[in-house]
């Protein structure tokens, strides 16, 4: 038996694709004389035209996800793209930067190892970026013998 009319407008009334729409096969004589919207309005309501559940795809596996990640677990090196820089602002590499190059300027002044002057010099080389880190100070030191002679 060819419902396909029927089918059809239960469709544009239900605003579903006639894929969607599921027919009682028990109420198929009613159905193959209901012709108007209104006897197919009818036919819904009595539950002989249903519609049928659209399929998703389930969240559950990823919900689990995020809560672990919100655990601050699966946040390894291997879930991570991008660059270093990326993870880590580069003000804060900065920051972490000076402050131990500065921290060991002051080391070298107040064991008397350095003089103000070239305390002065290296402190504003190390604003200006010059030094990569606090071995590259040592080396710059030895470098330029500014140590003070005993």
């Amino acid at each position: 038996m060819k419902l396909d009319n029927q089918k059809k407008t239960a469709a544009k009334i239900l605003k579903v694709s006639p894929k969607r729409v599921k027919v009682d096969p028990s109420r198929a004589e009613d159905l193959k004389e209901a012709i108007t919207k209104t006897d197919l309005r009818g036919l819904i309501g009595d539950g002989a035209i249903t519609k049928v559940q659209k399929k998703g795809v389930s969240r559950a596996r990823a919900n689990k996800g995020k809560a672990q990640r919100g655990k601050g677990l699966r946040k390894g090196a291997g879930s991570k793209k991008g660059k270093k820089t990326a993870h880590a602002p580069k003000k804060e590499s900065w920051m972490r930067r000076i402050r131990a190059q500065r921290d060991f300027l002051k080391e070298l002044k107040t064991k008397g190892r350095i003089d103000t002057r070239t305390f002065t010099g290296l402190y504003r080389k190390a604003k200006g970026g010059f030094f990569r880190s606090k071995k590259h100070i040592k080396i710059y030191i030895d470098e330029h013998r500014l140590t003070k002679k005993e």
